[in-house]
């Protein structure tokens, strides 16, 4: 397939275009400079400029933008970023799509766990509501803007939890242990979904050849609290956990960010993809980790 990759050079974008070219797919960047090369399309998002015609050239287009929700604290101005950046740049995308001749067959654009809110005790699929916290909110109006690609483009949002992987949240988990300030955040005891790079990349490389369309979760198929999370890396760098940060002095230090990224519970599971077919090759949060200090960081 011929592939259009907006967030290409991001944390995941640059390890899914790797994984896309070893396959045999063809793989156009979006940029946001002028284009200079015969693999690279120029857009601007945040003013919604894009060459529509792009879309006629290509079978597939992977949306991964969208600000970093790892940067602290949440301002009321990066807020305002957060939805921003994900809601237009989507609306961009599906916009130039409505417009083509020829409307790419697939459109995969990102998502997040942030849908279910905190849910502590529950299961929680596909066929879940949503929550009722800011993240919610981005995510619904996210996913309510991808909705407008054109009819006939099978359209899937994936909802993704934490990524194992050199980049992102993970970064921050791992300079925070490497210092030898890792310890439980709160009781411990909420769930982080999460899922390895690897079978995140794996899964959006199966999501362009599948059938399947609407809200996909992307977690790894066994559930893990922040405390079994944490600790793990903490053994593996070899380093102490012994500290316990109270919730209340993560709320004071990171409002909003603590409450939704750190201390909100959400036991998700992949089931739509599991359905589908899709055998993880990390099962287990441990076996992600191992993969990833095992490995080289990604080029840039």
């Amino acid at each position: 397939m011929r592939v259009l990759v907006a967030g290409a050079s991001g944390f995941i974008g640059t390890a899914l275009v790797e994984r896309l070219t070893a396959e045999g797919h063809d793989v156009v960047r979006l940029v946001r400079r002028r284009a200079t090369r015969p693999d690279e399309a120029a857009w601007a998002p945040a003013a919604g400029i894009i060459d529509f015609t792009v879309m006629d050239r290509v079978d597939a287009v992977v949306n991964l933008s969208g600000a970093s929700l790892a940067r602290l604290p949440w301002t009321k101005g990066y807020r305002g970023e957060i939805i921003d950046s994900r809601v237009t740049a989507t609306r961009t995308l599906a916009d130039a799509m409505r417009k083509a001749k020829r409307p790419p067959s697939v459109f995969l654009s990102a998502s997040a766990v942030g849908f279910y809110g905190d849910r502590p005790g529950e299961l929680l699929t596909e066929f879940c509501s949503a929550g009722s916290n800011f993240l919610a909110e981005v995510v619904g109006r996210w996913e309510e803007a991808a909705a407008l690609a054109p009819d006939e483009t099978r359209t899937v949002v994936f909802r993704t939890g934490l990524v194992v992987g050199h980049g992102g949240a993970m970064q921050r988990v791992g300079t925070v242990t490497r210092l030898g300030l890792s310890g439980r955040l709160g009781t411990g005891g909420q769930h982080w979904p999460w899922i390895s790079l690897t079978d995140e990349v794996r899964a959006l490389a199966h999501l362009l050849g599948s059938g399947l369309s609407g809200p996909v979760n992307l977690a790894g198929p066994t559930p893990a609290t922040a405390d079994r999370v944490m600790n793990a890396m903490a053994e593996r760098m070899h380093r102490p956990y012994t500290f316990t940060v109270p919730e209340r002095v993560l709320e004071l230090v990171l409002g909003r960010a603590a409450d939704e990224l750190l201390l909100a519970s959400q036991k998700v599971r992949p089931q739509r993809l599991i359905d589908d077919g899709f055998r993880f090759e990390h099962v287990t949060v441990e076996a992600a980790l191992d993969a990833m200090l095992s490995a080289p960081p990604a080029r840039a």
